[in-house]
């Protein structure tokens, strides 16, 4: 497959830089992969797509305020992004300046990109490929991401972030601080949907993968299949593996919200069985993954997913067409933008399920 299979045009008034007042008041496509049918609905009707056997799966994870700002000594200005924790206090991070800072560079945090210095600095102790570890000299990392701490927007929303975007960049059920991108498929969930779907007998787990920034990298090679993947944490715990199994057992799907919860849950199952049966191998996962899912590969343990549009020649989009068939991505798409669907991380949805029968 190449890169260049996965382009689309998209008008850019299509990119959405607001989100809605209200979360469930999002746009709904659903994709019957076996009929090839496009319907479109509301989010709030996702629960007429569901029965109480099926099992959905929600990413737990939290926004970090994870851009910061800072001042190298010599006077020159810094941007950081926090990309993850190390250890108690360390971070790795990406640094954007006119200059890379070298090894040992001294960082003094600022309360925004104009201001003046205040009491935090940061050293600048080594390098990860392209990241940078940031040391604290003065104060922490927690403590300067709680005092000068921005949303980190993704970059195709053209404006700076503001006080709504501390909410509602986040999840009504994150509660594992670690991510500097929302799980954005579940920014579309309010209490009065969760509600719904608890009195509907809908069952539900959680998985938690800290979303990095590589989320919204392009791939930058032809053939995808040398793409190297970013790598980010993923914790999939033994309630999860037993809600899993038990799903399979009563005969019902596992349902993904987001592509973050399907590589969590596949991460968890990979090299470990061939299909996701009754009997299959999906066990606990804790550490780092860089599973890559495109086109030809198998899905174990994922039947359905809901899912927001994602960028051309994205991984994302890569794995919801592994997911669901090219020719049928490609035509949901195409769909969604003659009908002037929203796009991306405050976009609508799509539901999807899987292109072939286990």
């Amino acid at each position: 497959m190449k890169t260049s299979d996965f382009i689309f045009d998209l008008p850019a008034e299509l990119i959405a830089q607001e989100p809605l007042p209200v979360r469930s008041a999002s746009r709904l496509l659903h994709v019957d992969v076996m009929s090839g049918a496009l319907s479109h609905l509301g989010f709030r009707d996702l629960p007429a797509l569901l029965s109480d056997k099926d099992l959905l799966v929600f990413n737990n994870t939290r926004v970090l305020p994870a851009r910061l700002f800072g001042q190298k000594q010599t006077g020159g200005r810094v941007e950081i992004l926090i990309e993850r924790m190390l250890g108690h206090d360390n971070a790795l991070a990406h640094l954007r300046a006119r200059k890379s800072p070298k090894e040992g560079t001294l960082l003094l945090i600022t309360p925004d990109a104009d201001s003046d210095i205040s009491d935090l600095t940061v050293r600048v102790t080594g390098r990860q490929g392209s990241l940078f570890v940031l040391t604290p000299e003065s104060g922490s990392i927690k403590e300067m991401m709680r005092r000068f701490g921005r949303v980190p927007l993704p970059p195709y929303i053209d404006r700076a972030d503001n006080a709504e975007d501390r909410e509602r960049y986040q999840t009504l059920y994150g509660h594992r601080d670690g991510a500097v991108a929302a799980p954005t498929a579940g920014l579309h969930f309010d209490q009065g949907l969760l509600d719904q779907l608890d009195a509907a007998g809908i069952q539900k787990t959680e998985v938690t993968l800290h979303v990095g920034a590589g989320t919204f990298q392009p791939v930058r090679v032809e053939n995808i299949a040398d793409h190297i993947m970013h790598s980010e944490h993923v914790e999939v715990d033994q309630a999860c593996v037993d809600a899993v199994r038990a799903c399979r057992e009563r005969g019902g799907r596992v349902i993904a919200i987001g592509t973050t919860a399907v590589r969590s849950l596949e991460s968890a199952a990979a090299e470990r069985g061939e299909v996701a049966t009754a009997k299959a191998t999906i066990q606990p996962f804790h550490g780092d993954t860089d599973i890559f899912l495109y086109p030809g590969c198998e899905f174990r343990v994922v039947d359905a997913m809901v899912t927001n549009f994602h960028l051309p020649e994205s991984t994302l989009i890569m794995l919801v067409s592994a997911f669901a068939g090219i020719g049928t991505i490609r035509n949901a798409y195409q769909t969604a933008i003659e009908n002037r669907y929203r796009f991306f991380s405050y976009g609508d949805a799509m539901f999807l399920t899987r292109r072939a029968a286990r």
